[in-house]
C-alpha cells in the first residue's frame, strides 16, 4: 500500500545534501518526491502548527477551495489564506486553477538533531 501512495519527505539539509540527492537522480537513483529546508530554523518558521494543521488537512485529499480548507482546520478564511500564500511561497502546495492542493498522500519528516557547539 505504502508503495501506491504520494510520499514528500520534508527535510533539512544544506548545499552539500541538494547535490548528493542531484547527482543520485543524475546516476538513475530515483529520489521521489523531496523539499529540503536550509536549516531548522526555516523549517520551523514555514511550517508554523497552523501551517502544519492546514497542510495534515490537505493530506490525500485532492484541490479544495481555500473556503474547505479553512473549515477543515476550524479557522477563518482570510488568516488561512495568509497561510496559503505562504506555503505556496515555499513551494509545499500549489494552485490548481480556483483550488489549492498539495499533491501528496503521506509526509516523511527527515532531520537529524545534534548537540549544541
Amino acid at each position: 500500500m505504502r508503495d501506491l501512495m504520494k510520499t514528500i519527505t520534508l527535510s533539512v539539509g544544506g548545499r552539500d545534501d541538494t547535490t548528493r540527492r542531484a547527482l543520485a537522480a543524475f546516476s538513475g537513483e530515483p529520489q521521489g518526491a523531496h523539499h529540503s529546508f536550509a536549516s531548522a530554523d526555516l523549517l520551523w518558521q514555514t511550517l508554523t502548527r497552523k501551517r502544519w494543521d492546514l497542510i495534515q488537512a490537505m493530506t490525500g485529499q485532492g484541490p479544495m477551495s481555500i473556503r474547505e480548507a479553512a473549515r477543515r482546520v476550524d479557522r477563518d478564511v482570510k488568516a488561512v489564506h495568509g497561510d496559503v500564500r505562504a506555503l505556496i511561497h515555499a513551494g509545499l502546495i500549489h494552485k490548481q486553477d480556483r483550488n489549492i492542493v498539495f499533491p501528496y498522500d503521506m509526509i516523511h519528516v527527515d532531520f537529524v538533531l545534534t548537540k549544541a557547539a
